[in-house]
């Protein structure tokens, strides 16, 4: 077997123990889940969700094109452990060879309740299947998401929120090799209560601090702003749906080359019953 074969054996052997891994956290978190919670029932949420232009932090992935995320919510019997598997897609060609299944397992909970600081957390890894792209081609990724809120406080509806994600290549390849980096997002969400709606609507307002994302060409500072207006409507006992409207100002052009960029998010969620 010479150098080449040798490194190629390598690389296969490496992609399949990651896999591996992952196949093996995700049984292990649904037989703690088992465990925990034999009574009760396995939560299932499907979501279909359309945004006017596909925004990934701060970036136009999809160009001027919008796209289609069609999501399983897996909740693994209120253990706060479960798994979304989502379906993207571009609205119209051009993109095609950007659709993919995104794979994420999570965890969520709450630390110091019936206190000012409660704090709730959501730690998440997501894998990135560019399914019509070979591995050479594609940026597959994984995406390794933090995020925290603090409901209680500032004591005046506002709740501060900060988000971390990490990206890295999930395979060796040399044209993505050097995409990791870090990407930092801090914002303020408020429940706004209008007489006349059902439900409030909900503001948020975040900054972002890209910190290496991309590669080495990209820049290490505050990238954009986005400002956004959303609400629940709710259609029927398990039927929900979320309209919202959001602006962004870049302040970083190797992000977009678009100053101000207005797009709208539709999502319908079905909640089986249990």
């Amino acid at each position: 077997m010479n150098r080449t074969e040798i490194e190629k054996f390598k690389r296969k052997e490496l992609k399949v123990n990651k896999t591996r891994t992952v196949l093996i956290v995700v049984l292990l978190l649904c037989t703690v889940c088992v465990a925990k919670g034999e009574e009760k029932k396995l939560g299932v949420t499907l979501d279909l969700t359309y945004m006017s232009k596909y925004m990934s932090k701060g970036g136009e992935s999809y160009g001027q094109q919008g796209a289609l995320f069609k999501t399983v919510d897996l909740d693994f019997w209120g253990s706060g452990f479960g798994l979304k598997v989502t379906h993207q897609e571009p609205t119209s060609s051009g993109y095609v060879g950007k659709s993919r299944f995104n794979y994420r397992p999570y965890y969520k909970n709450k630390l110091f309740k019936d206190t000012p600081y409660v704090m709730k957390y959501d730690l998440s890894v997501q894998y990135e299947h560019y399914y019509r792209l070979g591995n050479n081609n594609a940026n597959t990724t994984w995406e390794w998401k933090f995020a925290f809120s603090w409901p209680k406080l500032l004591g005046c509806g506002l709740v501060p929120k900060y988000i971390a994600y990490y990206e890295t290549p999930a395979h060796n390849n040399v044209k993505f090799r050097n995409k990791a980096g870090w990407h930092h997002s801090f914002g303020f969400l408020y429940n706004l209560e209008v007489p006349e709606l059902p439900n409030p609507l909900t503001l948020s307002a975040f900054i972002d601090y890209r910190d290496g994302l991309g590669g080495p060409t990209k820049d290490h500072d505050w990238s954009h702003a986005t400002l956004g207006l959303s609400t629940k409507v709710k259609l029927s006992d398990n039927l929900t749906f979320v309209p919202g409207i959001y602006h962004q100002i870049t302040m970083d052009k190797s992000i977009s080359s678009r100053k101000d960029i207005t797009y709208a998010k539709l999502s319908m969620k079905y909640k089986f019953p249990k």
